[in-house]
């Protein structure tokens, strides 16, 4: 059975040395916050003129080698604020992966998302990873955008409603329906928009459900051949049936269904 309090494969910080973590807060809002100051998205850290190396922490997946990475740039406790040049480089995916660990690593039942966000560009489903923790009192999971808290973006990155954040699944389920237009859902400054990108991203929504947290770009399964357009209609019926089973949500259901070969992500890309 999925516990989502504790941590996965990719969110294990048991070789972190306890005194790091042990300034993290309590709160979800305060946790992620933190990524603010420990994140630095690529665009933002080419114009710091960061030697080409570090750029390679982009590629790092387990947080607990993303820290060490972050701590071999200032070891000081996770709560102290860094220059930006002293962040970790990464995407939304790392705001938000970081963000999970750290809420697992206080015991609230949290995960990671991979879906699209409505509120970058007017019009479109940018790519985009979130965090979202279970809330006992609403008695419904909480989506939070980490990378945006305390910005002017969005009123309410705390608490993202329906329309602005749709998983993989959700957004594959409206394109089925006739409810949006898959060309205007894609990756921001790329040529890579359409059917095959949600269809990716729901992929790796499974993947997250199942508390693995992968890369926006990793592929697996046949992901690659329909990001080439060649696959049919049996595979998009796998994904309608992909699709119905995140948005039920039934942890036995997720267990399931990812343990098909093609969907299980390959022991070699997650390195335990």
């Amino acid at each position: 059975m999925l516990d989502y309090a504790t941590a996965g494969p990719l969110t294990n910080l048991s070789g972190i040395d306890p005194a790091v973590l042990r300034s993290v807060p309590t709160e979800v809002v305060e946790i992620c916050q933190l990524t603010s100051s420990l994140v630095v998205q690529p665009h933002d850290a080419q114009a710091l003129n960061l030697s080409a190396e570090r750029f390679g922490e982009n590629q790092i997946r387990p947080v607990d080698q993303l820290l060490d990475a972050l701590l071999a740039l200032a070891p000081t406790p996770l709560d102290v604020a860094r220059e930006p040049s002293r962040r970790v480089i990464g995407t939304c995916r790392h705001f938000a992966v970081i963000s999970c660990a750290l809420l697992r690593h206080r015991r609230i039942p949290s995960r990671v998302r991979c879906g699209f966000a409505t509120y970058f560009q007017p019009g479109q489903g940018v790519d985009h990873w979130i965090t979202e923790y279970w809330h006992d009192t609403r008695g419904r999971w909480v989506r939070i955008d980490s990378e945006i808290l305390g910005q002017d973006i969005l009123e309410h990155p705390e608490d993202l409603h329906a329309d602005e954040f749709l998983s993989g699944g959700e957004a594959w389920i409206a394109f089925r329906d006739g409810r949006i237009d898959a060309a205007t859902f894609g990756v921001y400054g790329t040529e890579n928009w359409g059917p095959a990108e949600i269809r990716g991203n729901a992929i790796k929504d499974l993947a997250a459900l199942n508390k693995v947290e992968m890369l926006p770009w990793d592929e697996w399964g046949r992901m690659t051949a329909s990001y080439n357009d060649e696959t049919g209609s049996d595979y998009d019926d796998l994904l309608d049936t992909i699709s119905a089973t995140c948005i039920r949500d039934d942890p036995a259901e997720l267990v399931e269904l990812y343990a098909h070969d093609e969907l299980r992500v390959p022991a070699e890309l997650v390195p335990r």
